[in-house]
Protein backbone atom coordinates (compact mmCIF):
# COMPACT_ATOMS: atom_id res chain seq x y z
CA UNK A 1 0.00 0.00 0.00
CA UNK A 2 1.85 3.14 -1.24
CA UNK A 3 1.28 6.09 1.11
CA UNK A 4 4.20 8.15 -0.34
CA UNK A 5 2.09 9.50 -3.26
CA UNK A 6 0.05 12.17 -3.71
CA UNK A 7 -2.17 14.19 -6.35
CA UNK A 8 -4.44 12.36 -8.66
CA UNK A 9 -3.62 12.71 -12.10
CA UNK A 10 -0.96 14.58 -11.67
CA UNK A 11 0.96 12.51 -9.55
CA UNK A 12 4.07 12.49 -7.45
CA UNK A 13 5.28 10.23 -5.50
CA UNK A 14 8.86 11.16 -3.29
CA UNK A 15 11.82 8.96 -1.91
CA UNK A 16 14.79 8.56 -0.24
CA UNK A 17 15.66 9.76 3.21
CA UNK A 18 18.09 12.28 4.85
CA UNK A 19 21.28 10.71 5.17
CA UNK A 20 20.98 7.94 2.41
CA UNK A 21 22.87 8.36 -1.01
CA UNK A 22 19.93 10.34 -2.42
CA UNK A 23 16.47 11.55 -2.37
CA UNK A 24 14.06 11.77 -5.93
CA UNK A 25 10.91 12.06 -6.92
CA UNK A 26 8.54 10.38 -9.49
CA UNK A 27 6.08 11.84 -11.41
CA UNK A 28 3.28 10.02 -13.31
CA UNK A 29 0.80 12.34 -14.98
CA UNK A 30 2.98 15.65 -16.72
CA UNK A 31 1.20 16.50 -19.96
CA UNK A 32 3.51 16.33 -22.53
CA UNK A 33 5.32 18.75 -24.94
CA UNK A 34 6.33 20.86 -22.03
CA UNK A 35 9.78 22.65 -22.41
CA UNK A 36 11.18 21.12 -19.22
CA UNK A 37 15.18 21.18 -18.26
CA UNK A 38 17.25 21.12 -15.36
CA UNK A 39 18.55 24.50 -15.08
CA UNK A 40 14.46 25.42 -15.27
CA UNK A 41 14.21 23.35 -12.34
CA UNK A 42 17.36 23.96 -10.71
CA UNK A 43 15.79 27.75 -10.33
CA UNK A 44 12.90 26.71 -7.82
CA UNK A 45 15.76 24.28 -6.35
CA UNK A 46 17.66 26.73 -5.00
CA UNK A 47 15.13 28.96 -3.12
CA UNK A 48 15.16 25.69 -0.54
CA UNK A 49 18.19 24.59 -0.55
CA UNK A 50 20.03 24.66 2.92
CA UNK A 51 22.80 26.90 4.36
CA UNK A 52 22.17 29.79 2.66
CA UNK A 53 21.97 32.17 5.17
CA UNK A 54 22.76 31.56 9.48
CA UNK A 55 19.05 31.57 9.90
CA UNK A 56 19.10 28.08 8.43
CA UNK A 57 20.84 24.94 8.82
CA UNK A 58 24.42 24.70 8.09
CA UNK A 59 24.16 21.77 5.81
CA UNK A 60 25.49 22.46 2.82
CA UNK A 61 23.53 20.45 -0.10
CA UNK A 62 23.55 21.76 -3.75
CA UNK A 63 20.55 20.39 -4.33
CA UNK A 64 21.39 19.75 -7.86
CA UNK A 65 18.39 18.15 -9.55
CA UNK A 66 18.90 14.91 -12.29
CA UNK A 67 16.82 14.47 -14.44
CA UNK A 68 16.69 10.82 -15.17
CA UNK A 69 13.32 10.21 -17.39
CA UNK A 70 9.68 11.49 -18.78
CA UNK A 71 12.13 14.71 -20.97
CA UNK A 72 13.44 14.12 -24.43
CA UNK A 73 15.29 17.01 -26.35
CA UNK A 74 14.40 19.78 -23.69
CA UNK A 75 10.33 18.23 -23.16
CA UNK A 76 8.14 16.46 -21.33
CA UNK A 77 7.19 12.86 -23.42
CA UNK A 78 3.96 12.54 -21.10
CA UNK A 79 5.93 9.44 -19.82
CA UNK A 80 6.84 9.27 -16.10
CA UNK A 81 9.47 11.73 -14.83
CA UNK A 82 12.28 10.41 -12.48
CA UNK A 83 14.01 12.89 -11.23
CA UNK A 84 17.25 12.72 -8.21
CA UNK A 85 19.12 14.75 -6.46
CA UNK A 86 22.33 13.68 -4.56
CA UNK A 87 22.56 14.05 -0.80
CA UNK A 88 26.50 15.35 -0.30
CA UNK A 89 26.67 16.60 2.98
CA UNK A 90 25.50 14.20 5.61
CA UNK A 91 26.97 13.58 8.93
CA UNK A 92 25.50 10.84 10.28
CA UNK A 93 27.55 10.58 13.65
CA UNK A 94 25.82 13.95 15.23
CA UNK A 95 23.15 11.68 15.68
CA UNK A 96 24.70 8.55 16.95
CA UNK A 97 23.71 9.34 20.56
CA UNK A 98 20.34 8.88 19.76
CA UNK A 99 20.20 5.59 17.84
CA UNK A 100 17.62 4.18 20.96
CA UNK A 101 16.87 7.28 22.29
CA UNK A 102 13.64 9.60 21.17
CA UNK A 103 14.07 12.98 20.52
CA UNK A 104 10.67 15.01 21.66
CA UNK A 105 8.38 15.98 19.84
CA UNK A 106 9.99 14.59 16.52
CA UNK A 107 8.56 11.45 15.03
CA UNK A 108 11.45 9.13 16.57
CA UNK A 109 8.97 7.16 18.63
CA UNK A 110 6.22 6.87 16.41
CA UNK A 111 7.72 5.44 13.61
CA UNK A 112 9.35 3.30 16.11
CA UNK A 113 5.88 2.19 17.39
CA UNK A 114 4.38 1.86 13.87
CA UNK A 115 7.07 -0.15 12.13
CA UNK A 116 9.96 -1.40 14.90
CA UNK A 117 12.91 0.16 12.89
CA UNK A 118 13.64 3.51 11.93
CA UNK A 119 16.48 5.71 10.37
CA UNK A 120 17.33 7.75 13.16
CA UNK A 121 20.30 9.39 11.01
CA UNK A 122 18.75 12.72 10.68
CA UNK A 123 15.46 11.63 11.19
CA UNK A 124 15.29 9.06 7.86
CA UNK A 125 11.90 9.90 5.93
CA UNK A 126 10.77 12.16 8.63
CA UNK A 127 13.23 15.02 8.16
CA UNK A 128 12.96 18.29 6.16
CA UNK A 129 15.16 16.99 3.54
CA UNK A 130 12.33 15.01 2.16
CA UNK A 131 11.16 18.37 1.14
CA UNK A 132 13.56 19.42 -1.71
CA UNK A 133 11.77 16.23 -3.54
CA UNK A 134 8.22 18.14 -3.20
CA UNK A 135 9.97 21.31 -4.57
CA UNK A 136 11.04 19.18 -7.51
CA UNK A 137 7.75 17.98 -8.03
CA UNK A 138 6.13 21.20 -8.05
CA UNK A 139 9.04 23.07 -9.88
CA UNK A 140 7.59 20.67 -12.53
CA UNK A 141 3.95 22.06 -12.09
CA UNK A 142 4.95 25.22 -12.37
CA UNK A 143 6.57 25.16 -15.55
CA UNK A 144 3.55 23.36 -16.57
CA UNK A 145 1.01 26.22 -15.39
CA UNK A 146 2.74 28.45 -16.98
CA UNK A 147 2.30 26.92 -20.17
CA UNK A 148 -1.18 26.17 -19.64
CA UNK A 149 -2.59 28.50 -17.64
CA UNK A 150 0.11 31.29 -17.96
CA UNK A 151 -2.16 34.05 -16.31
CA UNK A 152 -1.44 32.29 -13.23
CA UNK A 153 0.88 33.06 -10.44
CA UNK A 154 1.99 31.69 -7.29
CA UNK A 155 3.66 33.67 -4.32
CA UNK A 156 4.36 32.48 -0.37
CA UNK A 157 5.90 34.30 1.99
CA UNK A 158 6.21 34.60 5.93
CA UNK A 159 3.66 36.47 8.24
CA UNK A 160 5.13 35.12 11.61
CA UNK A 161 8.18 34.28 13.04
CA UNK A 162 7.57 32.64 16.98
CA UNK A 163 6.22 36.49 18.74
CA UNK A 164 6.67 38.71 16.07
CA UNK A 165 4.39 38.86 12.87
CA UNK A 166 4.37 41.29 9.34
CA UNK A 167 2.27 44.61 9.40
CA UNK A 168 0.36 44.23 6.75
CA UNK A 169 0.17 47.77 6.04
CA UNK A 170 3.85 47.53 5.00
CA UNK A 171 3.30 44.96 2.34
CA UNK A 172 5.04 44.53 -0.81
CA UNK A 173 5.40 41.93 -2.78
CA UNK A 174 8.79 43.26 -4.13
CA UNK A 175 10.79 43.11 -0.54
CA UNK A 176 9.88 38.76 -0.56
CA UNK A 177 13.23 37.75 -2.51
CA UNK A 178 15.60 40.26 -1.12
CA UNK A 179 16.22 39.15 2.56
CA UNK A 180 15.99 35.89 3.76
CA UNK A 181 13.51 35.65 5.58
CA UNK A 182 10.77 35.82 2.54
CA UNK A 183 9.26 38.47 4.29
CA UNK A 184 6.76 40.89 2.62
CA UNK A 185 7.62 43.67 5.22
CA UNK A 186 10.97 45.14 5.12
CA UNK A 187 10.35 46.39 8.91
CA UNK A 188 9.85 43.02 10.49
CA UNK A 189 13.30 41.57 8.96
CA UNK A 190 15.49 43.38 11.45
CA UNK A 191 12.92 42.14 14.09
CA UNK A 192 13.41 38.75 12.94
CA UNK A 193 17.02 38.40 12.96
CA UNK A 194 17.58 39.75 16.71
CA UNK A 195 14.50 36.94 17.88
CA UNK A 196 16.38 34.27 16.13
CA UNK A 197 20.00 35.49 16.97
CA UNK A 198 18.36 35.27 20.25
CA UNK A 199 16.95 31.78 19.67
CA UNK A 200 19.77 30.29 18.16
CA UNK A 201 22.33 31.43 20.94
CA UNK A 202 19.81 29.77 23.69
CA UNK A 203 20.13 26.70 22.26
CA UNK A 204 15.93 27.32 21.27
CA UNK A 205 13.84 27.23 17.86
CA UNK A 206 10.70 28.87 17.15
CA UNK A 207 7.45 28.64 15.26
CA UNK A 208 6.13 30.13 11.86
CA UNK A 209 3.18 30.58 9.68
CA UNK A 210 3.98 30.75 5.92
CA UNK A 211 0.86 32.43 3.48
CA UNK A 212 1.04 31.14 0.07
CA UNK A 213 -1.35 33.39 -2.11
CA UNK A 214 -2.40 32.11 -5.72
CA UNK A 215 -3.69 35.09 -7.96
CA UNK A 216 -5.54 34.61 -11.56
CA UNK A 217 -6.58 31.13 -10.73
CA UNK A 218 -9.58 29.90 -13.20
CA UNK A 219 -13.08 29.92 -11.43
CA UNK A 220 -14.38 25.78 -11.41
CA UNK A 221 -11.17 24.31 -10.02
CA UNK A 222 -12.49 21.55 -7.35
CA UNK A 223 -15.55 19.41 -6.89
CA UNK A 224 -18.42 19.18 -4.32
CA UNK A 225 -17.87 17.16 -1.44
CA UNK A 226 -15.09 14.55 -1.41
CA UNK A 227 -12.57 16.48 -3.84
CA UNK A 228 -13.03 19.94 -2.85
CA UNK A 229 -10.08 22.36 -3.54
CA UNK A 230 -9.91 23.31 -0.16
CA UNK A 231 -10.00 20.08 0.72
CA UNK A 232 -6.95 19.31 -1.37
CA UNK A 233 -4.77 21.83 -0.52
CA UNK A 234 -4.88 21.38 3.26
CA UNK A 235 -4.06 18.07 2.55
CA UNK A 236 -1.18 19.53 0.68
CA UNK A 237 0.16 21.70 3.17
CA UNK A 238 -0.69 19.47 6.22
CA UNK A 239 1.73 16.91 4.86
CA UNK A 240 4.42 19.13 5.07
CA UNK A 241 7.16 18.06 7.76
CA UNK A 242 6.31 19.90 11.47
CA UNK A 243 3.02 21.31 9.72
CA UNK A 244 0.56 21.97 13.07
CA UNK A 245 -2.13 24.01 11.37
CA UNK A 246 -3.91 25.56 8.00
CA UNK A 247 -6.38 28.05 7.13
CA UNK A 248 -7.87 29.40 3.97
CA UNK A 249 -9.16 32.58 4.14
CA UNK A 250 -10.52 34.13 6.99
CA UNK A 251 -9.83 30.13 8.69
CA UNK A 252 -10.40 30.24 12.00
CA UNK A 253 -11.53 33.91 12.47
CA UNK A 254 -14.62 32.55 11.00
CA UNK A 255 -15.74 30.88 14.17
CA UNK A 256 -15.87 34.49 15.94
CA UNK A 257 -17.39 36.57 12.75
CA UNK A 258 -21.42 36.64 11.88
CA UNK A 259 -22.60 36.13 8.47
CA UNK A 260 -22.93 39.91 7.34
CA UNK A 261 -19.28 39.80 8.37
CA UNK A 262 -18.32 36.73 6.72
CA UNK A 263 -20.65 36.79 3.39
CA UNK A 264 -18.43 37.86 0.35
CA UNK A 265 -20.95 40.22 -1.60
CA UNK A 266 -21.21 39.95 -5.06
CA UNK A 267 -22.09 42.31 -7.77
CA UNK A 268 -21.72 42.38 -11.13
CA UNK A 269 -19.01 44.15 -13.78
CA UNK A 270 -20.33 45.81 -17.35
CA UNK A 271 -19.31 43.08 -18.99
CA UNK A 272 -22.07 41.17 -16.22
CA UNK A 273 -19.11 38.91 -14.82
CA UNK A 274 -19.26 38.68 -10.92
CA UNK A 275 -17.14 41.13 -8.76
CA UNK A 276 -16.73 39.79 -5.11
CA UNK A 277 -16.50 42.94 -2.59
CA UNK A 278 -14.00 40.92 -0.38
CA UNK A 279 -12.68 38.04 -0.22
CA UNK A 280 -13.15 36.15 3.49
CA UNK A 281 -13.52 32.66 1.61
CA UNK A 282 -10.40 32.56 0.71
CA UNK A 283 -11.17 31.91 -2.95
CA UNK A 284 -12.97 29.07 -2.66
CA UNK A 285 -16.37 28.18 -1.91
CA UNK A 286 -18.46 24.99 -1.64
CA UNK A 287 -14.98 23.87 -2.67
CA UNK A 288 -14.66 25.44 -6.11
CA UNK A 289 -12.26 28.35 -7.25
CA UNK A 290 -14.09 31.82 -7.27
CA UNK A 291 -11.66 33.27 -9.61
CA UNK A 292 -10.50 35.01 -6.96
CA UNK A 293 -7.20 34.85 -5.01
CA UNK A 294 -6.81 31.86 -3.18
CA UNK A 295 -5.33 32.48 0.31
CA UNK A 296 -3.48 29.66 2.64
CA UNK A 297 -1.56 30.04 5.97
CA UNK A 298 -0.04 27.04 7.35
CA UNK A 299 2.04 27.19 10.99
CA UNK A 300 5.21 24.98 11.12
CA UNK A 301 6.25 24.01 14.69
CA UNK A 302 9.96 25.37 16.23
CA UNK A 303 12.21 22.61 15.07
CA UNK A 304 11.47 19.07 17.61
CA UNK A 305 15.76 18.87 17.63
CA UNK A 306 17.45 21.27 19.97
CA UNK A 307 21.03 21.08 21.76
CA UNK A 308 18.66 21.67 25.00
CA UNK A 309 18.06 18.70 27.28
CA UNK A 310 14.93 17.24 27.28
CA UNK A 311 13.53 14.53 29.31
CA UNK A 312 12.30 11.44 27.08
CA UNK A 313 12.85 7.77 27.06
CA UNK A 314 14.79 4.95 25.10
CA UNK A 315 13.57 1.98 23.06
CA UNK A 316 13.57 -0.23 26.46
CA UNK A 317 11.40 2.36 27.94
CA UNK A 318 14.51 3.47 30.15
CA UNK A 319 14.22 7.48 30.89
CA UNK A 320 16.63 9.44 29.72
CA UNK A 321 17.80 12.99 28.85
CA UNK A 322 18.47 13.86 25.39
CA UNK A 323 20.14 16.68 23.22
CA UNK A 324 20.24 16.86 19.58
CA UNK A 325 23.55 17.33 18.34
CA UNK A 326 23.61 18.51 14.21
CA UNK A 327 22.93 21.47 12.43
CA UNK A 328 19.05 22.35 12.58
CA UNK A 329 17.04 25.25 11.36
CA UNK A 330 16.29 27.52 14.30
CA UNK A 331 13.27 28.22 12.43
CA UNK A 332 12.10 25.33 9.95
CA UNK A 333 9.34 27.76 8.98
CA UNK A 334 12.08 30.11 6.96
CA UNK A 335 12.82 26.81 4.40
CA UNK A 336 8.78 25.93 4.44
CA UNK A 337 8.03 29.09 2.06
CA UNK A 338 8.88 27.29 -1.21
CA UNK A 339 7.76 24.16 -0.41
CA UNK A 340 4.73 26.23 0.37
CA UNK A 341 4.28 27.11 -3.19
CA UNK A 342 5.62 23.78 -4.53
CA UNK A 343 2.27 21.83 -2.61
CA UNK A 344 0.16 24.72 -3.95
CA UNK A 345 1.09 24.07 -7.59
CA UNK A 346 1.05 20.17 -7.56
CA UNK A 347 -2.39 20.84 -6.26
CA UNK A 348 -3.78 23.10 -8.98
CA UNK A 349 -2.15 21.35 -11.94
CA UNK A 350 -4.12 18.27 -10.56
CA UNK A 351 -7.16 20.16 -10.43
CA UNK A 352 -6.92 21.90 -13.56
CA UNK A 353 -6.28 18.52 -15.16
CA UNK A 354 -8.92 17.01 -13.64
CA UNK A 355 -11.47 19.81 -14.57
CA UNK A 356 -10.14 19.72 -18.08
CA UNK A 357 -11.11 16.02 -18.09
CA UNK A 358 -14.71 16.17 -16.93
CA UNK A 359 -15.73 19.72 -18.08
CA UNK A 360 -13.78 19.90 -21.67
Amino acid sequence: MSMNSFGHLFRFSTWGESHGKAIGVSIDGCPPNVEITESMLQVFMDKRKPGQSKFTTQRQEPDSVEILSGIFEGKTTGTPIQIMIQNMDQRSKDYSNISTSFRPGHADITYHQKYGIRDYRGGGRASARETAARVAAGAVARLVLRKIVPQLDILGYLVRIGKYEIDRNNFDPSTISENPFWSPDRQTVGKWANYLEEIRKSKNSAGAIIEVLARNVPAGLGSPIYNKLDAQIASAMMSINAVKGVEIGNGMMAGSSNGKENSDEIRSTEKKEPIFLSNNAGGILGGISTGQDIIVRFAVKPTSSIATSRDSIDEDGNEVEVITKGRHDPCVGIRAVPVGEAMMACVLLDQYLINRGQIG
